[in-house]
């Protein structure tokens, strides 16, 4: 039982920056990997950037150079800070957490980049 809420989308134009949040609650130690995931409108989720338990990274690599992820101290938060934003950045950024046997996720956060 994990809950997850994302947090920081807005509405951003070209070129600019956004630092989105998790919080996580729940039973987070039973949490071996947090990430993000985005969804394009009438697109299929795909994978940003992931994190271990043991502090392991994963990028997309079409983002890596532009997208960070990160955890705080605490367990129960990671974050994505987002660079030179583009238009095609455009779309609903989703945290996940996962462990194994189960798949946690949240609501999404709104990013809109402007032309």
């Amino acid at each position: 039982q994990v809950q997850l809420q994302e947090s920081g989308g807005a509405l951003v134009q070209f070129g600019g920056s956004l630092r989105l949040s998790c919080a996580a609650s729940g039973s987070i130690e039973s949490i071996d990997t947090m990430g993000w995931y985005f969804q394009a409108p009438g697109k299929q989720r795909e994978l940003v950037a992931a994190i271990s338990s043991g502090g392991g990274v994963k990028y997309a690599d079409s983002l890596k150079v532009r997208f960070t992820i990160s955890r705080g101290n605490a367990k129960d938060t990671v974050y994505l800070q987002m660079n030179s934003l583009k238009p095609e950045d455009t779309g609903v950024y989703y945290c996940n957490a996962a462990r194994y046997g189960a798949d946690y996720w949240g609501k999404g956060t709104l990013v809109t980049v402007s032309s």
